[in-house]
């Protein structure tokens, strides 16, 4: 662990790592200062002192991570090195199992799922993978070097952390790492390395960024790359991670919009000049249509075009779908579709033309440049699945299940690209090896299509019917598990009493204000009653306190359960209860024509609430076996 003035953010990593499960005599924790002029010495000498497996050393201030690494990993004595940041934590078992991971395939480098308020969702942690390569697996996606590594595979391939004052140095280093790995190991099912963003924000460099020094030092990781690996497709995929992420950044949505004048001037003569000097033709070709032309607006100096574009595709939004949700075999199983929106609603297509495929007109209306742009294949780089997110913890985990590709004709010619297909969430597999513990998770999808890329919440669009389903008992000892409806979608108080509704724990541990809520229903049912009231009373020109009101309970109570509402509470419409109503007004009108007594009238509407009940739970037991 390099160290520099990290004063008590030493004493909150610090038990995080000296108290790992792998056992005190497995393995040693070495601290490099990197000459701090707080308290950071005096602390690491107390921990050294405490902890016989600690050992610190101090150098003169080098300014920046990348010596402290070099002198750790030189000092280190153990078979593998694991890199952690001053202000970050390892989980208990972190490093058990990694290790064991690692000796088991006898890889080079060994991921650890990363989580933390520095990291979100990463599907490069989707699974547990035992052995790959860069070849074969998106390793590119995970820069940072909160990792494991044989240290002899770092001294056999001689390779160091670039020391002083490097931007991207973990890029630089990583990559370096990467193309030359044999076998890479991936613990997906286990939340290993807790990266955390500081509160004084002192993960943050202070030093003003020129663009050409930050495009000089990517130029650098650049070239690692192509030293590491032979011209031709893999060199070309490996590349294009930088490309989209790092190079087309400032030409795109929201650094192109926000930067103005000489400051956007210069960013763009910088990345331009890097697209056609330092990356081989094949790397912008195969990516996706919309980072393809931004790539060709670059190379053809039409920044008026890219800032045009950008303004558009930032208001493009991801539109889901739940065709299907139901529970099978106690998991629960969602059928989904998403695709993209443009700003003005309408999807976001590709037109077949003249035997070509064109990205949507509309969309590229007036951009010059853009005019009739070819898009070679609607499926590059095009992927979709679904996350659960544990809001407890800060844990992302990915249910079974893919979302496939496909075009979907909207007449012609047009067409538009989504992902559509069945995930399937077990609460005994889903985090790990462990079920999922108590507390409160959320749904949400993620999309790349066309080169645009959305991660929206699961929600109800509204209009749209929300399927409900029930509380179900799971595994031994049994845990209750209760899909609600929450989030964004719908008018936020119906939303609300309907979570309620269905589970008030889990609405609550939604964070909704189960109290006030129910205060404000009642509140709500307490003045309908009194506006029945007063019209029953005009109606009848006189009344006592008695009058009506538990026939009419009968009455209201028949109807909500016509309308779909289930006797125990959940889902129902205000379509169907009005129909409800209708129903037993007709039911009624005829009962009184055939001069049938009230009491027989209130038998027959008990009747019409039975038959009503037994449909409902029929229909439930039929959607649950599907």
């Amino acid at each position: 662990m390099p160290v520099y003035n990290a004063g008590s953010y030493i004493d909150r990593c610090a038990p995080s790592l000296v108290n790992q499960s792998l056992g005190a005599d497995a393995y040693e924790v070495v601290y490099v200062d990197d000459g701090s002029t707080d308290d950071s010495a005096e602390r690491l000498e107390r921990l050294a002192e405490a902890h016989e497996h600690v050992r610190v050393y101090r150098q003169e201030n080098s300014g920046w991570p990348g010596k402290p690494r070099n002198v750790g990993v030189d000092r280190a004595k153990g078979k593998y090195v694991q890199f952690v940041d001053q202000d970050d934590e390892l989980s208990y078992e972190a490093l058990e199992r990694l290790y064991a991971l690692a000796e088991r395939n006898g890889s080079d480098i060994v991921l650890g799922k990363v989580h933390g308020t520095m990291q979100g969702p990463s599907n490069v942690f989707k699974r547990t993978v035992e052995r790959c390569t860069a070849a074969d697996a998106p390793l590119f996606e995970s820069l940072t070097p909160h990792k494991m590594f044989r240290r002899e595979f770092l001294r056999e391939h001689g390779i160091r952390f670039p020391e002083g004052r490097v931007r991207l140095e973990d890029q630089l280093f990583m990559a370096r790492t990467y193309v030359r790995a044999k076998t890479v190991s991936i613990l997906g099912n286990y939340p290993c390395y807790q990266w955390n963003r500081r509160e004084d924000g002192g993960n943050n460099s202070s030093r003003r960024i020129t663009a050409d020094d930050y495009y000089g030092h990517l130029d650098k990781v650049v070239e690692a790359i192509k030293e590491g690996t032979p011209p031709g497709d893999l060199q070309d995929r490996l590349l294009r991670r930088s490309y989209r992420v790092e190079l087309l950044r400032p030409v795109s949505e929201p650094r192109v919009l926000r930067r103005t004048g000489k400051d956007l001037e210069e960013y763009f003569t910088t990345v331009r000049r890097m697209a056609m000097t330092s990356y081989p033709p094949g790397v912008s070709e195969g990516l996706p249509a919309i980072s393809r032309l931004r790539a060709e607006l670059l190379v053809r100096d039409r920044l008026d075009s890219l800032v045009e574009l950008a303004r558009r595709t930032e208001q493009i939004k991801a539109h889901v779908e739940v065709d299907d949700m139901r529970w099978r075999n106690d998991k629960l199983v969602l059928r989904t579709r998403i695709g993209m929106v443009r700003g003005d609603g309408e999807p976001l297509t590709v037109v077949e033309r003249g035997g070509r495929m064109l990205l949507d007109p509309e969309l590229l209306d007036g951009i010059r440049g853009a005019e009739d742009w070819e898009v070679p294949d609607p499926f590059s780089y095009a992927y979709g699945e679904l996350i659960v997110h544990d809001t407890a913890d800060n844990h992302w985990w990915y249910p079974d299940g893919e979302l496939t590709p496909t075009l979907e004709p909207l007449g012609g010619g047009r067409h538009r690209v989504v992902v559509a297909g069945e995930s399937v969430i077990d609460p005994l597999t889903l985090s790990g090896d462990a079920p999922m513990s108590t507390g409160a998770y959320q749904v949400w999808g993620s999309a790349q299509l066309l080169g645009v890329g959305r991660r929206p919440r699961l929600a109800p669009a509204p209009g749209s019917t929300r399927i409900a389903l029930g509380t179900v008992a799971v595994g031994t000892p049994p845990r209750l598990v209760s899909p609600t409806w929450a989030g964004p979608g719908g008018p936020v108080f119906g939303r609300d009493a309907f979570a309620i509704g269905g589970n008030e724990h889990v609405a609550r541990l939604s964070g909704i204000n189960v109290t006030a809520r129910k205060l404000s229903l009642y509140a709500l049912t307490g003045a309908l009653s009194g506006l029945a009231g007063l019209m029953l009373l005009s109606r009848l020109s006189g009344s006592s306190p008695g009058t009506g009101g538990l026939s009419l309970q009968l009455q209201a109570v028949a109807a909500v359960v016509i309308g779909g509402t289930a006797l125990a509470g959940g889902y129902g419409t205000v379509i169907g209860t009005a129909l409800g109503v209708v129903l037993l007004g007709v039911v009624a009108n005829a009962l009184n024509l055939l001069q049938v007594s009230s009491n027989y009238q209130s038998v027959s509407v008990g009747g019409v609430l039975l038959i009503a009940a037994i449909a409902n739970e029929m229909h439930k037991a039929r959607s649950a076996r599907h």
